[in-house]
C-alpha cells in the first residue's frame, strides 16, 4: 500500500527582527557579523558555521597546523577550544603559554588558514577536567567559586587579563578570527554572574561580534547580553550505569522544534537549581549549536560506543529542526596533559561523580587522539559540503514538521521527516537511522509538499520507493542551480564545482533509494544522460535509470543559454568527496585516505599502502606526487591518478606476556554511588603484563594498535604512564611518536590490563559485553599513517 507523506509549508512568518541585540562587530571590517532572531548573518548574507571543538593544550602543538586542515578539509569553518584554566596555571603565579599552551600561536594558525576562531574562557569549562578547570589553588581560597564573590573574582580577573594579553591583536578589528567568546559553561541560575564575567572579559580588552553561552538545562541568562547555544548527544558517559539508553539522547533522532537538551550536564546540576523555561529565547534568538556529539568520552562506570551513523543521523536531523549552526564536541580528540602535581581528568577524587582516564580524551571523535579519521569525520563532510555550498539558502527556511508525528519516543513505525522551506523551494530531510533501537523500511513512501501562497506542491518521487532502515538524507526541492530549477531529486546535494565554465552540481544517492532527477522543462534547452533515461512528464523532465558513480553526469542546455552538470555519484563514493583550492583552482578531489588543501599543494594521509585519487576538473599537467609525476587514467568524468606504493606494514608488533592476571578486584563505589576505577595498587598486583619491542626503523607517524580485552589498560615507558584506556570494546590506539625514544629503547612499552570483576556495576556495550573479565592482548599491528605530497606538474 503506497504511504503519502504530507506536509503543508506555512505562509512566511515576515522578516526576522534584526538590531534587537547589543552584539556589534567591529568597525569597517568587510563582512560584518551580526545576528537575526532567526540566523546569522556575515556580509549581510545569511551565515550557516560549522564549529568544532579542538582542544589545543591537549594536543602536541607542532601538529596543530596539520590537524586544523584537516578540521578545515572535514567543512569545519570556526575551531572552538577550551581555555583550560588549570591547564596554564597549575600552580599560583605562573601562568604558561609556552609549548602546547601556546595560545596565541594557536589562534594565529586559524587566521592563516582561513578558520574562525572560538576562545570558550570559562573560567569554570568542564571539559572533563579536574574541578572543571579551575586550579586547585583556587578552590583552596576562602572563596565562593562561580559566583561573584570579590575573592573568587579577583583571581579570574588575572586569569581574564592573561587571556586577553594572548589574543591581543587577534580581534576582528585587527583582521583576526576570533568571532565569538563563550563565557563560563552550564551555570543555570546565576545571570547576574555571567553579566559580570562578560564585563570583566571586556575590560580585560577581549572583544567578539559574538558572545555566547551554553543554553541546556533550561538555563537563566542575564537578557540579550549572550547568544544561547544548544547541544545534543547520542549517548552518554555522565549517567547511571544501568539506566539504559536515556530518553534526552534518543529525543535527537526525532525531528522537534524543542531546542533544549536537559540531560547535558545533568550530574553536575544540583536538583535544587530551577532555569529557565526550555524555549524562552527562541522568539529573540536563532537556533545555534556548540555541542552536537561529535562522538562521546568514557567513564569508568558507563562505557558507551557511537558509530559513524548515530552521529551523522543526528548532525542532518538538526539541520533539519532548523539548527542555523552546527557545532560539534569533539571534533578532534586529544590527551590529558600530565600534571605537575596532580592529574588533570575529572575524578571522583575531587568529588564529580565520573573517573575518566587519567590521559586520554579521544572522545571517539571524527578525528581521534593522534590524528586518526575516522568514518565519522566522512559522514559529517558532506553535510558541511551542502552547508558550504547551500547554507545561506537554508538558514533563512523555516522547519516545519508534518501533521502526523510520531506517538512519543517509543514510537519506531512513523517515518520522521521535515522540510525547510520557503515560499517557492526547499530540502525534504528525512531519518530512519537511531542507536540501540533500530527502525524498520518505509515500504511504497512518497511525499507531497504543498507550498503557501499559490506555489503550488510537489508530488515526489514520481514513483514511491523504499526508505530503508538506516538511511538518513536531504532531497532538494525546486533548488535552482545556474539558471536550471531542479524540481527534486532523491539524491543529495553535495556542492558545485566549475568545469570548463558548466556550473556540476554533484548529489549523492542513497543505498536503496534509486536516483531520480525533475527538471523544470521551461529551464532546460536540452538534456543528455549517458546512462539514464528522460521522460517529459506534463511541465517537467524526468531523468530516470541513472547508475550513480563518477560517470553518471547529466549534461543540461539551460533555456538561457547556460551549460549545467548534474552528476550522481554513489553514496560510498560521495563519502570520498572533499573540495578545495588546489594548483590554481577550486576542484573536487575524490579520495579513500584523508585530504588536506594548504595552498600550493595537497597532502594525503591515510594508512594504506597503496592509494589514488581523482580530480575534476583535472589539472592542466599530471600532477607530481612525493618528487614522481604520476600517469592519468580515466575515471568517468573525473581524471585519476595512482600514486606509487611505499610498500607493506612490516613485521607485526612481537608482544610478549611477562605475568598473567590475578583474580579481578572487587569494584568500589565514590561519588553519587558510582563506580570508581581501581586503585593503582591493583596494576602492580594483579594486572596482566606484556612487553612490546618497538623497532626503531618505525615510519613516523606508526601507531600500536591494540585489540584487548579487560577492564582497564594502561601503558608505561620505564615507571611513566604514556596512554590509557577504559575497555568498551574499542581497538586501542598508542601513538608512537610520543613516547620518550631513549627509554623506550631500552625499556620497551609496558602494557598492564585488569580484568573486570563480574558483579561490577558497569555499563559496557553489549557487543563487548563479557569480554572484559578476561585481561588478554587478542592481537596487535602496527598502524603507519603516510603523508603524500602533491604539487602541480
Amino acid at each position: 500500500m503506497t504511504r503519502p507523506h504530507r506536509l503543508r509549508l506555512p505562509s512566511p512568518a515576515g522578516p526576522p527582527l534584526v538590531g534587537h541585540l547589543p552584539f556589534a562587530d567591529a568597525p569597517g571590517v568587510p563582512d560584518p557579523i551580526a545576528v537575526t532572531s532567526r540566523w546569522l548573518t556575515r556580509g549581510g548574507r545569511p551565515w550557516f558555521p560549522v564549529s568544532g571543538e579542538f582542544h589545543y593544550s591537549r594536543y602536541p602543538a607542532g601538529e596543530w597546523e596539520e590537524e586544523l586542515l584537516k578540521m578545515k578539509a572535514g567543512g569545519v569553518t570556526a575551531v572552538a577550544s577550551y581555555l583550560i584554566w588549570i591547564h596554564h596555571e597549575e600552580t599560583e603565579g605562573r601562568v604558561r603559554f609556552d609549548g602546547d599552551r601556546d595560545l596565541r600561536r594557536f589562534a594565529e594558525l586559524c587566521t592563516l588558514h582561513g578558520l574562525d576562531f572560538i576562545p570558550r574562557i570559562g573560567p569554570w569549562s568542564h571539559a572533563e577536567v579536574r574541578n572543571g578547570g579551575l586550579p586547585d589553588w583556587l578552590l583552596a581560597r576562602d572563596c565562593a567559586p562561580r559566583t561573584d564573590d570579590p575573592a573568587y573574582l579577583e583571581p579570574v580577573r588575572a586569569w581574564f587579563t592573561a587571556i586577553a594579553e594572548q589574543l591581543r591583536g587577534l580581534d576582528r578589528a585587527h583582521g583576526g578570527p576570533i568571532v565569538a567568546i563563550q563565557i563560563e559553561n552550564e551555570l543555570y541560575d546565576q545571570p547576574g554572574h555571567l553579566l559580570t564575567l562578560k564585563r570583566m572579559a571586556q575590560e580585560a580588552g577581549m572583544s567578539a561580534p559574538l558572545w555566547t553561552s551554553t543554553a541546556w538545562g533550561g538555563v537563566q541568562l542575564p537578557p540579550d547580553e549572550l547568544l544561547p547555544l544548544y547541544g545534543g548527544y547520542t549517548e552518554t558517559f555522565w549517567t547511571e550505569a544501568d539506566g539504559g539508553w536515556p530518553d534526552t539522547c534518543r529525543k535527537h533522532f526525532f525531528f522537534t522544534h524543542q531546542r533544549d537538551d536537559e540531560g547535558i550536564g545533568a550530574d553536575l546540576r544540583p536538583t535544587t537549581v530551577r532555569g529557565g523555561e526550555p524555549d524562552a529565547f527562541a522568539d529573540r534568538f536563532p537556533w545555534a549549536t556548540c555541542e552536537l556529539g561529535g562522538g562521546m568520552a568514557v567513564s569508568y562506570h558507563r562505557r558507551p560506543r557511537v558509530n559513524a551513523d548515530d552521529i551523522g543521523a543526528l548532525g542532518l536531523t538538526k539541520i533539519g529542526c532548523g539548527s542555523v549552526w552546527q557545532g560539534f564536541y569533539m571534533f578532534h580528540g586529544g590527551t590529558n596533559p600530565s600534571g605537575e602535581l596532580t592529574t588533570l581528568q575529572e575524578s571522583h577524587a575531587t568529588g564529580y561523580p565520573n573517573d575518566l582516564p587519567a590521559l586520554t580524551y579521544d572522545f571517539q571523535a571524527p578525528l581521534g587522539e593522534y590524528g586518526q579519521y575516522r568514518r565519522t569525520y566522512h559522514e559529517l563532510r558532506l553535510q558541511h559540503l551542502l552547508l558550504a555550498d547551500f547554507g545561506d539558502r537554508i538558514a533563512p527556511m523555516r522547519s516545519t514538521l508534518p501533521e502526523r508525528q510520531p506517538d512519543g519516543q517509543g514510537d519506531r513505525d512513523t517515518l520522521r521527516w521535515a522540510v525547510r522551506g520557503d515560499d517557492g523551494s526547499g530540502f525534504l530531510f528525512v531519518n530512519n537511522h537511531q542507536p540501540h533501537e533500530p527502525l524498520p523500511d518505509h515500504p511504497d513512501t512518497s511525499f507531497t509538499v504543498e507550498f503557501p501562497n499559490g506555489s503550488g506542491q510537489l508530488t515526489l518521487p514520481s514513483v514511491p520507493v523504499t526508505v530503508p532502515r538506516g538511511a538518513y538524507f536531504c532531497w532538494p526541492l525546486r533548488l535552482d542551480v545556474a539558471g536550471l530549477r531542479l524540481e527534486w531529486a532523491t539524491a543529495q546535494p553535495v556542492c558545485t564545482v566549475d568545469v570548463d565554465g558548466r556550473t556540476v552540481l554533484v548529489l549523492a544517492a542513497t543505498d536503496g533509494i534509486a536516483p531520480e532527477l525533475a527538471l523544470d522543462a521551461a529551464t532546460v534547452a536540452s538534456v543528455g544522460s549517458p546512462t539514464g533515461d528522460i521522460t517529459p512528464v506534463g511541465d517537467r523532465l524526468l531523468v530516470t535509470g541513472l547508475r550513480p558513480g563518477t560517470d553518471a553526469l547529466v549534461e543540461v542546455e539551460t533555456a538561457d543559454g547556460g551549460r549545467v552538470g548534474l552528476l550522481v555519484l554513489d553514496a560510498a563514493t560521495a563519502r570520498t568527496a572533499y573540495r578545495g583550492e588546489a594548483w590554481g583552482a577550486e576542484r573536487l578531489v575524490l579520495c579513500g585516505d584523508g585530504v588536506v588543501f594548504d595552498h600550493d599543494e595537497v597532502r594525503l594521509h591515510g594508512s594504506r599502502a597503496a592509494v589514488s585519487f581523482a580530480v575534476l576538473p583535472a589539472p592542466e599537467r599530471a600532477p607530481v606526487v612525493d618528487g614522481v609525476t604520476v600517469s592519468p587514467e580515466a575515471d568517468g568524468v573525473f581524471t585519476r591518478y595512482p600514486v606509487p606504493s611505499r610498500g607493506g606494514e612490516g613485521d607485526v608488533p612481537r608482544v610478549t606476556l611477562v605475568r598473567p592476571a590475578g583474580p579481578a578486584p572487587e569494584t568500589t563505589t565514590g561519588v553519587q554511588g558510582r563506580a570508581s576505577a581501581p586503585a593503582d595498587k591493583y596494576f602492580d598486583t594483579v594486572a596482566a603484563e606484556y612487553r612490546v619491542d618497538v623497532p626503531d626503523e618505525l615510519p613516523p607517524g606508526t601507531l600500536l594498535r591494540l585489540h584487548w580485552t579487560g577492564d582497564v589498560g594502561r601503558a608505561y615507558v620505564g615507571d611513566t604512564l604514556v596512554a590509557d584506556q577504559f575497555f568498551s570494546g574499542r581497538v586501542w590506539d598508542i601513538g608512537v611518536d610520543r613516547l620518550p625514544a631513549d627509554t623506550l629503547r631500552a625499556d620497551g612499552l609496558r602494557l598492564r590490563l585488569l580484568p573486570l570483576h563480574p558483579e561490577a556495576p558497569v555499563y559496557v556495550p553489549e557487543q563487548a559485553s563479557g569480554a572484559g573479565e578476561t585481561a588478554a592482548v587478542v592481537s596487535a599491528e602496527w598502524v603507519t599513517a603516510r603523508t603524500r605530497t602533491v604539487r602541480a606538474g
